[in-house]
C-alpha cells in the first residue's frame, strides 16, 4: 500500500467504495487522515466498516470541516448532471478529486524523481500500458503497473528513487486529476466514447488532452484528426511532443512502416525494430501501440537496440488479441476487450480469413462501421442481445449463424474452420459489444471463450497470452 500523507490530520469525504475507492480510503486512513466514506450499495458500506473505516451518509455531514471530496471515477462529475455529493462539496467550497490526483500529489511530496508514465486514449491504452511496463521490466528496472488497467494505484508499492510507475488513466480519472504531471504522458487516439459522461466529443477530447498537456514529455498518436490537432497545439505551446503512428511517416517520432517500426529525429529516419513475427503485436493498431511504448522509453533515455530486444518478448494482454491455441491449423484468438466497433476493427483488419464470434449488449451504431471487413468473414457466429440485429446487418455480405451462447458459438466455429483447407484461418472472438447481457464484464466473457476452446475435443498446443 501507498499511504496518502498529504491529508494527514484533515477530514476527507469519499464516495464510491469499489476497488479504487476502497483502496483510496484505506490509504488515506493509513496516512493519518480522518476519512468518512459512503456508497449507494449497502454491501460495500459493510465491507468498508469491516476494514475499520467510518461510514456515514455524506448528505448529513458538516462539509465546513471537510478538506476534500474524493470521488470514485464511476460517479458522474459533470454529465448528465453532477452527483449530489459533488453539488454539496462545491457549495461548501470543497475540492473534488480522484485517486489519480491523490497519487500524483503523494509522488510529488515523497519522491518526485520516481518516473511516472501515464497512458490514455479511446482504444489501445491497456495494451500500451502493459507493453510499457514489460519494456521497463525487461530492461532490469523496478516497475509498478496499475490504474484503470485493474490494480488500484494505492495497492502498488510506495515511491522510491528509480521505481517506475506505469499508470493507465481513463477520462473519468483524468477529469478528477487537475494537477496530473507525468514524466511521460501518452495519448493514443480519439473516437466517440463515454459521451454520456462528458457531454460532447470536444469535452471528451479536452479531458484527454490534460494528461499530455501536464506532462514533461508528450507522446501523441496522430492517426485521427482530433489527436493530430492536439499534438500540433501542444507543440506550438512549447511542449516537447513526440508523434506516433501506426502507418503515417513522421519527421519527429516513431511510426509503423509495414512490418517495421521506424524512429525519426528532425527528419532523419532509421529502423527501430521489426514487428513481423511478434504475434502479440500483430496489426496496424499494435504498430501504434508499439510506437507509443517505444517512444516513451526513448524519452526516458533508453537505447533503441535494448528497447527492440525487449519488444520481441512481449507476451500480450489478456482479452486483447490474446492467442489462446492453435488447433487443426486454426488459430483461436480472444479479443473480448473489443467492446465497440472501433476496437473490433483492429482485430478484423489483422486476419484474412475469419470465423467471427460477435455480439452481446449492442453499442450505438452496431457493426455498420465494420463493412469494409465483411469480405474477410467466412461465417459469423452471433451471441447475446445483438445477434438478430447483427445478422440483419450481415445479410448478403457474410454467412451468419445465431448461436446464442459462447459454448455453442465456439464449437460451431471450430468445426467449420477444421473443414477449411486455407493455410491461415482464425476463430476470433471480437464481440463489438459490451458484455453485460450475459457476463459481468469483458474479462469473464473472455475467460468463457478460453474455457470453451480448451473444452474442444482434441484441443492442443495451448499458447496462453502470446
Amino acid at each position: 500500500m501507498i499511504p496518502i500523507t498529504s491529508f494527514a490530520g484533515q477530514t476527507v469525504a469519499l464516495f464510491g467504495l469499489g476497488g479504487s475507492g476502497l483502496s483510496s480510503a484505506l490509504a488515506l486512513k493509513a496516512g493519518g487522515a480522518t476519512v468518512i466514506v459512503w456508497d449507494d450499495a449497502p454491501a460495500r458500506i459493510e465491507v468498508a466498516r469491516a476494514r475499520g473505516l467510518a461510514a456515514s451518509d455524506l448528505a448529513g455531514i458538516d462539509w465546513d470541516g471537510v478538506a476534500a471530496l474524493v470521488l470514485s471515477p464511476g460517479v458522474p462529475l459533470t454529465h448528465p448532471e453532477p452527483h449530489w455529493t459533488v453539488r454539496l462539496a462545491r457549495a461548501a467550497g470543497v475540492e473534488v478529486i480522484g485517486d489519480i490526483e491523490l497519487f500524483v500529489r503523494e509522488r510529488r511530496r515523497t519522491c518526485p524523481e520516481a518516473p511516472l508514465i501515464c497512458i490514455t486514449g479511446t482504444n489501445g491504452k491497456s495494451t500500451t500500458t502493459a507493453l510499457v511496463a514489460h519494456l521497463v521490466r525487461s530492461l532490469g528496472l523496478d516497475v509498478q503497473m496499475g490504474g484503470n488497467i485493474g490494480t488500484p494505484v494505492f495497492d502498488l508499492e510506495p515511491p522510491v528513487p528509480g521505481r517506475h510507475y506505469v499508470i493507465e488513466c481513463s477520462s473519468y480519472q483524468i477529469d478528477l486529476a487537475p494537477s496530473l504531471d507525468p514524466t511521460v504522458g501518452i495519448h493514443m487516439n480519439l473516437s466517440p466514447d463515454h459521451l454520456d459522461r462528458h457531454g460532447t466529443m470536444e469535452n471528451y477530447a479536452a479531458i484527454k488532452e490534460r494528461l499530455v498537456a501536464g506532462s514533461h514529455s508528450a507522446v501523441i498518436g496522430v492517426d485521427d484528426p482530433m489527436s493530430a490537432a492536439m499534438a500540433d497545439r501542444l507543440a506550438l505551446s512549447g511542449k516537447r511532443v513526440r508523434r506516433i503512428s501506426g502507418h503515417l511517416p513522421q519527421t519527429d517520432g516513431v511510426y509503423g512502416d509495414g512490418g517495421r517500426l521506424m524512429m525519426a529525429n528532425q527528419g532523419r529516419q532509421e529502423r527501430l525494430a521489426d514487428l513481423a513475427g511478434i504475434d502479440s503485436l500483430r496489426g496496424r493498431h499494435n504498430a501504434q501501440n508499439a510506437a507509443a511504448a517505444c517512444a516513451a522509453l526513448l524519452e526516458l533515455g533508453h537505447a533503441p537496440e535494448r528497447i527492440a530486444a525487449a519488444l520481441r518478448t512481449f507476451p500480450g494482454l489478456r482479452h486483447r488479441m490474446q492467442i489462446v491455441a492453435r488447433r487443426n491449423g486454426t488459430l483461436f484468438v480472444n479479443d473480448s476487450k473489443a467492446t465497440n466497433a472501433d476496437a473490433a476493427a483492429w482485430a478484423l483488419a489483422s486476419y484474412p480469413r475469419i470465423y467471427w464470434i460477435a455480439g452481446g449488449k449492442p453499442k450505438t451504431g452496431g457493426i455498420d462501421p465494420l463493412g469494409e471487413f465483411f469480405p474477410r468473414i467466412v461465417r459469423a457466429y452471433l451471441i447475446g442481445e445483438a445477434a438478430e440485429a447483427f445478422a440483419r446487418t450481415l445479410d448478403g455480405k457474410a454467412a451468419t449463424e445465431i448461436c446464442g451462447t459462447m459454448d455453442v458459438a465456439v464449437a460451431r466455429a471450430a468445426a467449420d474452420a477444421a473443414l477449411d483447407p486455407a493455410a491461415e484461418k482464425v476463430v476470433l472472438l471480437s464481440p463489438a459489444c459490451a458484455s453485460f447481457d450475459q457476463y459481468p464484464n469483458f474479462e469473464v466473457r473472455g475467460d468463457a471463450f478460453v474455457a470453451a476452446v480448451e473444452a474442444l475435443d482434441g484441443a492442443s498446443e495451448t499458447e496462453g497470452d502470446a
